[in-house]
């Protein structure tokens, strides 16, 4: 791996403009999950307080999760801290390992890029319903699914550049072994 200081600049513009999305993305996920908490406090305090239920409740959280999962999903592929298994990418040799990096940043790409056009095709369809008991519409429950597809597509991209021009910075680093 090539000294991360002699990056292009172009590639320091990528990575700033990544690292901002990233911290956003994650301010949003918690904010959501903050507002969750919140919200099932109200629910609780309504159902044995107040003996009245507050029935929206369900649909918020259901969108908030969106946004958590979502969201969280694309940081994680940007951070390489998504679900990933890379004993096998580490076992092998390192011209092999590099061969793994290309074929999964790929694949993630390939996978992001599918999420944000079905995604956006989901929304559009559900855009003209409402949800019932927020009246909000239904397609803010697919529209997480396809930013986080757009991200994911990015992030992705972004990592093959990384590799191709030698500046990968994930913890299981090509250049080991």
């Amino acid at each position: 791996m090539k000294d991360p200081e002699t990056r292009p600049e172009f590639l320091k513009r990528i990575d700033s403009a990544y690292d901002l999305i990233s911290k956003v993305c994650l301010f949003l996920a918690g904010l959501s999950l903050v507002v969750m908490t919140i919200i099932f406090a109200w629910l609780v305090y309504g159902r044995y307080v107040l003996n009245d239920t507050p029935t929206w409740v369900e649909q918020v959280s259901l969108l908030l999760i969106m946004v958590i999962s979502f969201l969280g999903a694309s940081v994680g592929v940007h951070q390489h801290t998504h679900l990933s298994v890379v004993v096998f990418r580490n076992i092998v040799p390192s011209w092999l390992r590099t061969f793994f990096v290309i074929v999964t940043d790929l694949l993630m790409a390939t996978f992001g890029g599918l999420m944000c056009w079905y995604g956006a095709e989901l929304t559009i369809i559900k855009w003209g319903r409402m949800i019932p008991l927020i009246d909000v519409t239904e397609g803010l429950r697919s529209l997480p699914l396809t930013i986080a597809g757009a991200l994911i597509f990015l992030f992705s991209t972004g990592h093959l550049i990384r590799v191709f021009l030698g500046y990968d910075r994930r913890l299981d680093n090509i250049d080991q072994g």
